[in-house]
């Protein structure tokens, strides 16, 4: 069969899909429509009476079975009454929820702006303000949502997990908006905030509707698997991801590497500069340089050259220094990619604060709403002090954004994961309360999270994720990751105690997988927020994880803390899964990049990792240097932990730093190991002296690694594999 014809059978299967999907959506209300449908042949005025009868009573069908699956049914249903007039199309009437929510949410905004002239508490007068800005946000991701259900048929033949995954978005974030904008009345004086939530009922409750229904047409596809049939049909000419090596964390789960770290969308130039060794290898469009190197002197000079909602990236190099500014990239600035020397060499810096009179979502010292924003290389800090509470170094509001090995310093509220899609790889995030806090759907992978020291009389709690509607996609994901306190901070760590996070909302969720916990987290591990509030609805989970503070023996025994333990419930929240779908983070390799991580230079990162046979093993993969440089003595030596390099296999290679934290104190070597490497299916790690049959892996030769690697141009040559196997 020619290629062309198996293309076309490829079209044709995902159309009849999508048709079947389609129809899946809408049957129970073509069923109820056609019922009440009659031509109109003109033969008299009571017929055509009877007709119109009829019309409007198919209308009412069609909207009780769209306003079926939603939270406030009677307000739908009066809703779309007013909005859709006669219209039986589910599509159509979809697209009305979506209108008279923004209708409602503008009406909102108008008379926010009528309080605020009114107002005379400051505090009161900066939230009321701030809710003006908000509202305008939640109407612009309310009429894009608009706009995407608008599209044709044609348009959305091969895209109808990903319109679905960016609605569940846009209007998750239109819920966030509206929340953020009550929360900044919070410790004011007089009834503006009680009028502001009597305002925004409405229209929260329209919107909860919206998302609502769009989330049951989601789980008919996500039942269906619809939307892998469509990516595998839509994305032919990537070549399966299945060809791509994989690493597996500690839990036995696929862990993203450097080249992972792609999106599909950003196209071959932006992998390219995130990909970057060496910043001469590319032109930025503006440098910034404090020294007057470049074209700016200031970050915010530099902004003026990003052009409005383009196509096209703007690359921003700021050179090393410290900069002293409040960035605000707005919407218009999309498709930013911001590049350092190095997240301690290049730092964006601040000290805004709360206690001295600024709103927390405008403490931030870079706030970034520009969708497709990318940072690398740059340290982003807030330094108000533990005294004045809450304190943002970063807001992220900017859609499908991409951090990577950036740090994110302050204490209270360090990094504010507002709204939207957003991911971070190989970054450290430090602070003390509710540091990684917002309602965005965030990811966190190969991260260090540390820990500080805050006042006498407070706890440290690493989150406090904002999920308020259980139709929201959002959540707090953090996977193969470290968990540890700083220097400062570790002698107090059993007097001031520590927590892995608090329900902020109701329906709070986080997910903490094969990631590394200290003995700074206290075994109950989860804190209430007050009283019981959120305890029976948040959804906290752990998988995986190791180290002193990992034991779940003491954990809360809350309803809402949940117990994963299969591998299959794990992988709902690896990336690809979380973020739903082949068009956010997409398998891609590059020909130059480790398969392990190093922590710091020269250093070799050990990933623990659970297999069906053995309780506990780390895996350690040595590559050839490329420089000279490379090849020097690391600091420290494997002999921190009393293994000699002569007993490590390969000792002619260069030398291997061994983090000793990471191994655990009765981990004994194992000689031979070999690896299932670029195969389809489960991935295993097995010593060639266990029996091939009852680990049900192929044992390959380092060799044959290398070739395999090589000829996809992963990485540089495998010298040696190593292993620690718990006793």
């Amino acid at each position: 069969m020619h290629q062309e014809d198996v293309e076309k059978i490829g079209k044709n299967r995902i159309a009849f899909v999508m048709f079947a999907s389609i129809f899946l959506v809408v049957m129970v209300v073509v069923a109820t429509v056609s019922i009440g449908r009659r031509p109109n042949n003109g033969k008299s005025e009571v017929d055509v009476s009877s007709q119109s009868h009829d019309q409007v009573s198919a209308s009412m069908k069609a909207i009780k079975t769209v306003c079926q699956p939603t939270d406030y049914q009677k307000q739908c249903v009066e809703s779309l009454q007013t909005e859709s007039g006669n219209t039986t199309d589910p599509k159509e009437l979809i697209r009305a929820a979506f209108q008279v929510a923004k209708k409602h949410v503008a009406a909102a905004a108008k008379r926010s702006r009528t309080l605020k002239q009114l107002e005379k508490d400051p505090r009161a007068s900066l939230a009321l303000e701030d809710c003006n800005e908000l509202m305008d946000e939640a109407i612009e991701d309310l009429q894009r949502s608009f706009e995407e259900l608008g599209k044709s048929d044609h348009q959305a033949r091969y895209k109808m997990g990903p319109m679905i995954n960016n609605l569940k978005t846009w209007l998750s974030s239109t819920i966030t908006y509206q929340e953020t904008c009550l929360d900044g009345f919070a410790n004011t004086t007089g009834e503006a905030g009680v009028k502001m939530r009597e305002i925004l009922k409405t229209s929260i409750e329209l919107t909860i509707n919206a998302i609502a229904m769009v989330s049951k047409i989601s789980s008919i596809l996500g039942n269906l698997d619809i939307n892998r049939e469509i990516n595998l049909g839509s994305s032919h000419h990537r070549g399966l991801i299945e060809n791509n090596a994989k690493v597996l964390g500690h839990g036995g789960i696929h862990v993203l590497e450097h080249g992972d770290l792609y999106p599909s969308w950003l196209g071959p130039r932006n992998r390219k500069l995130l990909g970057l060794i060496d910043q001469a290898q590319f032109k930025p469009d503006v440098v910034v340089a404090k020294d007057g190197s470049g074209n700016c002197t200031t970050i915010n000079e530099a902004l003026n050259f990003i052009p409005k909602k383009s196509n096209k990236t703007t690359t921003i190099y700021i050179k090393e220094g410290i900069y002293q500014e409040k960035v605000y990239l707005n919407r218009s600035m999309a498709r930013v990619f911001m590049i350092g020397d190095g997240m301690y060499k290049t730092r964006i810096t601040g000290n805004l604060n709360y206690v001295d009179g600024t709103p927390t979502m405008h403490t931030a010292t870079v706030s970034i709403l520009g969708e497709f924003f990318m940072a690398k290389n740059i340290g982003f800090e807030n330094s108000a002090g533990p005294e004045k509470h809450q304190a943002v170094a970063l807001r992220v509001d900017a859609d499908m954004s991409i951090f990577y090995n950036c740090s994110m310093d302050g204490y209270q509220d360090t990094l504010y994961t507002h709204a939207k899609r957003q991911y971070y790889r190989d970054c450290t995030i430090t602070g003390t309360i509710d540091f990684i806090f917002g309602d965005g759907s965030a990811f966190f992978q190969n991260c260090k999270i540390i820990v500080r020291k805050p006042l006498d009389n407070q706890h440290c709690i690493v989150t406090a994720q904002g999920r308020n509607v259980t139709h929201q996609p959002t959540a707090i994901v953090i996977q193969n990751s470290s968990i540890i306190a700083d220097h400062v901070y570790w002698p107090v760590r059993n007097k001031i105690k520590s927590y892995l996070g608090r329900p902020w909302r109701i329906h709070s969720r986080t997910v903490i997988m094969e990631t590394f916990i200290d003995d700074l987290i206290q075994p109950q591990g989860w804190l209430p927020w007050e009283g019981e509030f959120g305890i029976h609805t948040c959804f906290y989970a752990e998988y995986g994880n190791y180290g002193p503070g990992a034991n779940k023996t003491g954990r809360v025994t809350w309803q809402g803390v949940k117990s994963i333990d299969r591998l299959e419930e794990a992988f709902e929240f690896t990336a690809g899964k979380f973020f739903d779908g082949d068009d956010w983070i997409k398998p891609r390799g590059h020909p130059r990049w480790r398969l392990h991580r190093p922590l710091c230079p020269r250093t070799l990162q050990i990933r623990p990792r659970l297999t069906r046979h053995h309780p506990l093993t780390v895996v350690a993969v040595a590559v050839a240097a490329e420089t000279e440089k490379e090849t020097e003595s690391p600091s420290r030596s494997v002999k921190s932990r009393g293994l000699k390099q002569n007993d490590v296999a390969g000792a002619t290679t260069p030398p291997i730093l061994i983090l000793p934290n990471l191994i655990p104190p009765e981990a004994t070597i194992l000689p031979t190991v070999s690896m299932k490497v670029i195969q389809r299916g489960t991935r295993r790690v097995t010593d060639q002296r266990r029996p091939r049959k009852r680990t049900g892996a192929r044992v390959i030769d380092i060799n044959v690694i290398n070739r395999k690697l090589k000829r996809r141009r992963k990485m540089r040559e495998v010298v040696a594999l190593y292993s620690f196997r718990s006793s």
